[in-house]
């Protein structure tokens, strides 16, 4: 057999790709943000308001993307319609972003949540175990465990994609299954219900009155107008957090069965399964825990709060062991697909030319080691849920400029071929960058300090975009 694979081997279908959307999206932030939300908003209406728009936002931006993963179905995804859309030097950037922290620093919180919850089984293996100072930083066990798994999921996709997909499919099935389980009984079993109490409070926006060291007076005061709109602004952070991963499917599109159909609908049916689950959970969480509780749970964790109303006897160890398949599931499915980006980039001379080689199994091997070591850098600093609050505004400006980038398709291609159009166009497309305008300028003024160090990781993409052309150059001349 060959030692490196020419090509990569089509062999995920329509179930796999929507397997490999909704299981990318489901971590643990459903568990937990739901928390920081109502901190923000203070109110029944405003909660699931937050879900239903980033919900709305999350759908219309996978059906745009339908269209371009028509037109350019290959490895790649983003990092492809960015370049061909604009110019390589924008799908650069968004490579060395997504590479630098989107889905490294996502794969890192992802892991270090599973460890997180690990702690209630077996507390010794948690983030508050401390090892050993390290000098530059100190050792705590749950971090250790975050690059266990990291290592492991790495090496299980380095075996081929067949792999990864049997994981994937397991995983994402069992936490869909027990996701749904959990919302149903939830309104089936709990023994006191605070639906209408909530509901009270409607659309009346209001934030908690803390006293002195910050703890929760009891009492709410309310918000209108600019001070609303900065809440909501802020309050989406965590729900696109949440919510984001969704385009992972696309960067997989050369190992798709007929990508031009399977990518576009994947992404339609996974977001959709996604956030009638994530807007589900939070009216279950409405009927099962009064506004205060579901403000401040201990350590943010609401479905752990609403499990144990639900299941007084084992509530916490069935939301610990949910939480990690969903999260070991989740990561499987980034690990899987952000490898193929750095993949492409080397293709095209924008990365270490040996990333842009597969191994005898089809998969690309080293770009999933390099990877896997700067996710584990990422876990080792515990500093990537700032930085995860910080790229949120950066994520969201990517996807606004590669909805746009279909406005310009359309006008510099427009004989291509798109076997898939976008939905709604231009009005969808067009609504979905206002919105997603209006979150990120909010941000800008509401909360500067979850815009401006994303823009600067974006911006030192520029020089090494350089250095990386000049290399090419050079080498061609050799």
């Amino acid at each position: 057999m060959a030692e490196h694979a020419s090509s990569f081997k089509p062999s995920l279908g329509l179930f796999d790709g929507t397997m490999i959307v909704a299981g990318s999206m489901i971590g643990s932030g459903i568990f937990i943000v739901s928390a920081d939300i109502t901190r923000y908003v203070g109110s029944a209406g405003w909660l699931v308001a937050v879900w239903l728009i980033t919900g709305f936002m999350t759908l219309t931006a996978a059906l745009s993307y339908g269209e371009l993963s028509g037109m350019f179905p290959k490895a790649g995804g983003q990092y492809v319609y960015l370049k061909e859309a604009y110019n390589p030097l924008m799908g650069f950037l968004y490579g060395w972003s997504f590479f630098a922290v989107i889905q490294t620093a996502t794969i890192a919180a992802v892991g270090v949540a599973f460890s997180k919850f690990l702690a209630y089984l077996v507390p010794e293996l948690g983030n508050n175990y401390f090892l050993f100072d390290a000098g530059i930083i100190k050792v705590y066990s749950g971090q250790l465990v975050a690059i266990f798994i990291i290592v492991l999921l790495t090496f299980i996709n380095s075996r081929g994609v067949k792999e990864g997909k049997f994981i994937q499919t397991l995983f994402t099935s069992a936490k869909l299954l027990a996701l749904f389980g959990l919302i149903i009984f939830g309104f089936l079993l709990a023994k006191e219900s605070f639906w209408a109490q909530n509901w009270q409070s409607g659309f009346s926006a209001a934030q908690p009155v803390l006293e002195e060291g910050g703890k929760f007076s009891g009492s709410w005061t309310g918000i209108a107008g600019s001070a609303l709109l900065g809440a909501i602004a802020a309050s989406m952070v965590g729900s696109i957090f949440s919510s984001d991963a969704w385009n992972n499917v696309t960067f997989i599109a050369g190992e798709m069965k007929n990508p031009k159909r399977n990518i576009g609908l994947s992404l339609f049916l996974g977001t959709l399964i996604v956030t009638v689950i994530y807007v589900s959970a939070n009216l279950m969480y409405l009927n099962v825990l009064p506004l205060n509780e579901l403000a401040f749970p201990e350590d943010d964790r609401v479905a752990v709060a609403a499990a144990n109303k639900i299941f007084p006897a084992f509530g916490t160890v069935l939301i610990a062991a949910l939480i990690m398949v969903s999260t070991f599931g989740c990561n499987n499915g980034l690990i899987l697909a952000g490898a193929r980006v750095y993949y492409t980039m080397a293709k095209d001379g924008l990365f270490f030319r040996p990333v842009g080689e597969l191994n005898k199994n089809a998969v690309p091997q080293l770009a999933l080691w390099i990877q896997c070591i700067a996710a584990s850098i990422w876990s080792l600093s515990g500093k990537y849920g700032q930085l995860l609050d910080m790229i949120s505004f950066v994520v969201v400006l990517f996807y606004m400029l590669t909805i746009l980038g279909i406005f310009i398709l359309r006008k510099k291609m427009p004989d291509a071929e798109r076997p898939y159009k976008a939905f709604g166009y231009p009005f969808l497309p067009a609504l979905y960058i206002l919105m997603g305008a209006a979150f990120c300028i909010l941000l800008i003024i509401y909360k500067p300090e979850y815009t401006w160090p994303g823009f600067i990781i974006v911006l030192l993409g520029v020089p090494l975009y350089y250095l990386a052309v000049s290399r090419k150059k050079a080498q061609a001349t050799v």
